[in-house]
C-alpha cells in the first residue's frame, strides 16, 4: 500500500512538473478579447455603447493563453484609446485600424504578449452622442505673499477652459467649474503646478485638472496726492468735483524704473456721472505706466454736481 501511494505521488509530481514546462513554452495561438472602447471625442459619450471582439494571432506562453480564454468568457475588457487613434466612419461609428491597435497590444491580451497579425482589418465602435459646451475654468486660490511682494498678473490657468458633457438640464445650470483650492502661502518668487478641477455631479468635464502658473514680483510703494478733474464736460455745462484732491497709492515693479506720479493724472468721465446713481463716481488714471502692478485711489468715490456755466 505505501509503495503505491509513492507511486501515485510521483505521478503526480511528474505530471506537475511536465505541466509546468509545458505551460512556459511559447505557442502560437488565436486570442480573442471582447473590448469597450474609452476614449475621449468631441461631441460624443467617452465610453462606447458596445463591445467589439478583437482577435489576432499571439505568441505567448501557455499561462497566457489560458488567461487570455478565461478572460473571454468573462466582462469585456475597458482600453482606454488615444482620440488621434480613433477615426469618424458615420455619425455615431468610429474605427481603429490593424495598425494602430498594435499599440495596444498589453492593454488587451495582457503583459507578454508578441502580436503576430490582428485577423481584422478595422475594428468598430459605437459612441453615442452626448450634450455638451465649453466653459471656462475659475481658479479657486488662498495665496499670501512675504512683505513687499505681490502677483505681477492675477494666476493664469492652461486649459483655461473645459468641455462638460451631460444632459441639457444639467448644462443649462452651468456656466463654469471651479478648480480645487491651490494653497500658497509666504510667497516672494513665482509659482507653478497642476491642480484638479472640482468634480460636478451628473456632468464628465473634459480634463481632470489643469497647470497653474503665478508670476511673483517685489515691489515698492508710492504715494502722491493728485487732483481729480472731470473730462469731456459738453460746452455750457460745468461739473465739479467733490473732493477735487484724492490720495494715490501705487504699487511697482522693484527696482522702479520711472516715478508714476510725474506722468499720471486721474479724472472722472462725464459720461460715467450721466450713469451715475446720485452723481457718484470714480476716477480712472490718464494712463498706466509699464512698472506700474496696481493703484489704490482714497476715496474710491467722489460726489459729483453738475451745474449750468452760463
Amino acid at each position: 500500500m505505501r509503495d503505491i501511494m509513492v507511486l501515485l505521488m510521483s505521478l503526480m509530481l511528474a505530471f506537475g512538473i511536465w505541466l509546468l514546462h509545458n505551460l512556459s513554452l511559447n505557442y502560437s495561438e488565436t486570442l480573442s478579447v471582447p473590448v469597450v472602447a474609452e476614449c475621449d471625442i468631441e461631441g460624443h459619450s467617452n465610453i462606447s455603447a458596445n463591445s467589439s471582439a478583437i482577435a489576432a494571432r499571439c505568441r505567448t506562453s501557455g499561462f497566457s493563453i489560458l488567461r487570455g480564454r478565461h478572460k473571454a468568457k468573462k466582462d469585456a475588457v475597458h482600453v482606454r484609446f488615444n482620440s488621434s487613434d480613433m477615426h469618424l466612419a458615420d455619425g455615431e461609428m468610429f474605427y481603429i485600424s490593424s495598425s494602430e491597435l498594435a499599440n495596444y497590444v498589453s492593454d488587451i491580451f495582457g503583459e507578454g504578449v508578441q502580436l503576430e497579425s490582428f485577423l481584422s482589418e478595422t475594428v468598430q465602435f459605437r459612441f453615442p452622442y452626448e450634450n455638451h459646451k465649453r466653459v471656462p475654468v475659475q481658479p479657486a486660490a488662498v495665496i499670501t505673499y512675504k512683505p513687499q511682494y505681490m502677483a505681477l498678473t492675477p494666476i493664469k490657468l492652461k486649459p483655461d477652459s473645459v468641455t462638460v458633457y451631460g444632459e441639457p438640464y444639467r448644462l443649462s445650470n452651468i456656466n463654469r467649474v471651479f478648480t480645487k483650492t491651490i494653497e500658497l502661502s509666504n510667497l516672494r518668487s513665482s509659482a507653478h503646478g497642476s491642480v484638479k478641477i472640482e468634480p460636478v455631479q451628473g456632468l464628465r468635464i473634459s480634463d481632470a485638472e489643469v497647470g497653474y502658473s503665478l508670476e511673483v514680483t517685489r515691489y515698492v510703494e508710492i504715494a502722491t496726492e493728485v487732483t481729480v478733474t472731470p473730462r469731456n464736460v459738453p460746452s455750457g455745462v460745468k461739473l465739479s468735483v467733490y473732493p477735487s484732491t484724492a490720495k494715490v497709492v501705487y504699487k511697482c515693479v522693484f527696482p522702479l524704473a520711472n516715478d508714476p506720479s510725474d506722468v499720471v493724472s486721474f479724472y472722472i468721465d462725464y459720461a460715467d456721472f450721466q450713469h451715475s446713481i446720485g452723481g457718484k463716481c470714480m476716477a480712472w488714471p490718464s494712463s498706466i505706466p509699464d512698472g506700474v502692478i496696481q493703484y489704490i485711489v482714497e476715496p474710491e468715490v467722489f460726489n459729483c454736481v453738475e451745474e449750468s456755466s452760463k
